[in-house]
């Protein structure tokens, strides 16, 4: 079965499936569903729901992806043992999972598969869902370290500050300055991983130059650490290249410097990012800060922000503590997208997965993750089920680096199968 698995996910993989484009992907998985005779339903959010008789256990996925790159042209090849894509991201977060419930589905198991849409733009299928589900438990399958069994996640929300800063007439040369190709990574599992910043690192940068700024633009989106970052200047001489900073020439003649410039790029510079506290227990951040994407263009600046914190009380100190610092800016600012934590409980179903789990894998432990998981939305929503979550060990997701263990899918798929027949 596990040939049927990675079959499946090249397949998706040829479907254009980026957060906000899923229509494609929706028709194939829905018509996948109805020709094997499952019960379809899809609601007004595009999530999927897909059952045969009356399971107690539902597997849950998402079916969009962090496109980075050349993706949605996604080049799939192997190395080493690990599949990746070229020049893009893989979209084994959460491809994968969507494979291996393929492959259950022809196999006709009695479940239901839950398949919510636009996960990594702020969970916003799982926000919507309308669905009545039949289960008592539910296995989501969107953790990315093999073996662990996952019981909680953070919260998070998102922070967008503005302010018209205004222009004021400079008739310098103009040059164009840009960070490239930095590693990048989730905002959430990888923001401890000293990842540099590239909207600090150039705002940093033009500040030791002594340029002032035309316009700016840095980050992909708001659950990834921005990986390019770019600036117009302006200056009486070129700045130089160093640190992996490269200039070139401006074919464009610009008659306006921001004002202000250079309080904008020391308050981008001194601006919080990274991990603010630790939870000892877990062992990963229990509070987290990510300076995802800024635009500034003809003198008004937007900063977007993600925030990602272990509890709910937490994440809103965290929100009030942030905007106060943005309004010391004179920054209008609001707070969007927020979605829960999901505090860690042993249930029925997780000690049934430790069971199985640690006789196949060398570690197996309960864990929680910093970042978002559905689990945290759906556990309001569907409080009588118990949930957990489960993965193969992909690495780097959102970034042009993402690899998935290929021999970890088939261990974890394996482990799959054996709860599916002890819930069935």
């Amino acid at each position: 079965m596990m040939d049927r698995v990675l079959k499946y996910f090249v397949e998706l993989s040829a479907i254009p499936h980026c957060s906000g484009a899923t229509d494609a992907m929706r028709e194939y998985l829905v018509d996948f569903a109805e020709r094997l005779d499952y019960e379809v339903e899809v609601d007004g959010a595009g999530n999927i729901l897909i059952r045969r008789g009356t399971p107690s256990l539902t597997l849950q996925a998402h079916y969009d992806m962090v496109c980075v790159g050349r993706a949605p042209d996604i080049e799939i090849y192997e190395e080493g043992g690990w599949l990746r894509a070229r020049d893009s991201s893989l979209g084994a977060d959460n491809g994968m999972a969507v494979a291996m419930m393929m492959v259950l589905m022809e196999e006709r198991y009695e479940l239901e598969y839950l398949l919510s849409n636009d996960e990594e733009i702020g969970l916003i299928g799982a926000k919507a869902l309308d669905f009545e589900l039949r289960g008592d438990y539910l296995l989501n399958l969107d953790t990315e370290e093999e073996g662990q069994i996952y019981i909680g996640c953070a919260g998070g929300s998102d922070i967008v500050a503005s302010r018209d800063f205004g222009v004021i007439d400079d008739g310098r040369e103009s040059w164009i300055v840009s960070v490239e190709n930095l590693p990048g990574g989730h905002s959430g599992v990888d923001i401890d991983k000293n990842i540099p910043n590239a909207i600090q690192l150039l705002c940093r940068y033009l500040l030791e130059e002594r340029v002032d700024i035309v316009s700016l633009e840095g980050g992909e989106r708001r659950n990834s650490i921005a990986a390019n970052a770019s600036a117009i200047v302006k200056a009486e001489k070129p700045p130089i290249e160093r640190g992996g900073v490269k200039v070139l020439e401006c074919d464009r003649d610009y008659g306006h410097i921001c004002k202000d410039s250079e309080k904008i790029l020391r308050m981008l510079s001194s601006l919080p990012h990274g991990v603010i506290s630790i939870d000892e227990e877990l062992a990963i951040p229990h509070s987290s800060l990510n300076l995802a994407i800024v635009e500034i263009k003809e003198g008004r600046g937007r900063i977007d922000y993600s925030l990602r914190a272990m509890s709910d009380e937490t994440l809103l100190a965290l929100e009030e503590e942030l905007s106060a610092q943005l309004l010391k800016y004179e920054m209008s600012v609001s707070v969007e997208d927020r979605y829960p934590a999901w505090r860690p409980e042993k249930s029925r179903l997780s000690r049934a997965l430790h069971d199985i789990m640690r006789e196949r894998f060398t570690s197996c432990s309960y864990r929680a993750i910093h970042a978002g998981l559905e689990c945290g939305i759906l556990s309001l929503r569907y409080p009588h089920m118990q949930m957990a979550s489960i993965g193969p060990l992909i690495e780097n997701p959102h970034s042009t680096r993402e690899r998935v263990n290929i021999e970890s899918v088939g261990r974890t798929f394996e482990a799959l199968l054996e709860i599916v027949e002890s819930f069935v």
